[in-house]
């Protein structure tokens, strides 16, 4: 009698079986807009669970029904500046992140233009991959993946401007990719945030001494609650850095830095981080009102100058979450940066965005109450 159920050493004796590979979308995906365009944000997780290695050659996401609509198809250069590896080291060049040892996990970061006004409800993948040095291309059909089409919609957690979107959503940013596991679930709770600093019109985010946070036009903003809610989660005491510099060892107690999490309906949360110390003006478990004042902008934590870093998540932990999207209610877009703090050019006329998500290197105006 044999076992239904062929050990792993099978797939390197001949056995005709599909490619051991597992699919896996940790946080299924949630419609949202940025720039006058509708997308999906998410991750693949490709898992080869055979010891011969595995050559990724394409990823396709399809949407439902018979016709299957390829809604985003991604091979070589495009592929690999799609894939990561955690846990490999050096990392592989470019052309080589598709090649998944065995045992080894790659991760696809995904982002889908979908037409807004008709979103899929569900979402597959199919992959074409080749087992071995020599092995025939086979495909692989994933299960469907939910799509939300209900982004939560806020107001802004600053005042005034202009606020630059640094390390804000987009494709390949720092935060889009910041996979970190905490208690055992590795998540990206920083996949839609932003790091808000003032540019000024010479392009500059202080004036002065540059060693001094006073400078920074940033420094001692209001922070401003984005919904009625209540205080999860405040951490306050941690002393502010020299500009460039780290006052504290950075952990995962410590990166935040000085911080509030607010709690704001329907599973979300918004967290507000690097606060100055001392300035925290409420405590857990208070209810707030939209507008409400709860801290200073400040430069604690894992920060190099004075600025807000700004997300929402699906829970009150800084970093064992996973970021969701939301939609300002209003905002204007009144500049451009072609990088961070680099290349800025401002609007001749301000352009006023409704129920949208700012994107990456924005220069943003907020409402001043």
């Amino acid at each position: 009698m044999a076992p239904l159920l062929l050990p792993q050493a099978a797939y390197s004796q001949g056995a005709q079986l599909p490619p051991a590979v597992e699919l896996h979308v940790p946080k299924p995906p949630t419609v949202a807009v940025g720039d006058g365009d509708a997308f999906l944000v998410y991750e693949l997780h490709v898992t080869n669970l055979a010891a011969a290695p595995l050559a990724l050659r394409r990823v396709e996401v399809l949407a439902p029904g018979t016709d299957a609509r390829v809604l985003l198809a991604l091979a070589d250069s495009a592929l690999g500046r799609a894939l990561t590896r955690p846990g490999v080291a050096p990392p592989p060049a470019l052309l080589e992140r598709a090649r998944i040892g065995g045992g080894l996990r790659g991760v696809t970061f995904l982002w889908v233009p979908v037409d807004g006004r008709t979103p899929p409800a569900t979402l597959r993948h199919r992959l074409t991959v080749a087992v071995g040095d020599s092995g025939a291309p086979q495909t692989i059909d994933g299960p469907p993946v939910p799509v939300t089409t209900s982004a939560v919609v806020v107001g802004p957690p600053l005042r005034g401007g202009s606020w630059l979107t640094a390390n804000g959503p987009a494709a390949e940013s720092g935060h889009r990719r910041a996979l970190v596991p905490v208690d055992g679930n590795a998540s990206i709770a920083q996949r839609f945030g932003i790091d808000y600093l003032i540019v000024d019109d010479s392009g500059r985010t202080y004036v002065g001494d540059r060693l001094k946070n006073e400078s920074y036009h940033a420094h001692g903003k209001d922070a401003i609650a984005v919904a009625d809610g209540i205080v999860a989660a405040t951490k306050d005491g941690i002393p502010e850095n020299v500009p460039g510099g780290r006052a504290v060892p950075i952990t995962l107690e410590t990166v935040g830095g000085n911080h509030v999490i607010v709690d704001i309906g329907g599973g979300r949360h918004a967290f507000y981080a690097h606060l100055k110390p001392g300035s925290l003006r409420v405590r857990q478990g208070d209810r707030v009102r939209r507008g409400q004042v709860l801290g200073l902008v400040g430069n604690s934590g894992n920060s190099t100058e004075p600025h807000l870093h700004f997300h929402v998540s699906d829970g009150p932990s800084p970093l064992g979450a996973q970021g969701v999207p939301y939609l300002l209610d209003t905002f204007q877009v009144v500049g451009q940066c072609r990088r961070l703090i680099a290349e800025c050019t401002r609007a001749a006329t301000p352009e006023t965005r409704r129920r949208e998500m700012p994107l990456a290197n924005m220069l943003l105006r907020f409402p001043e109450r």
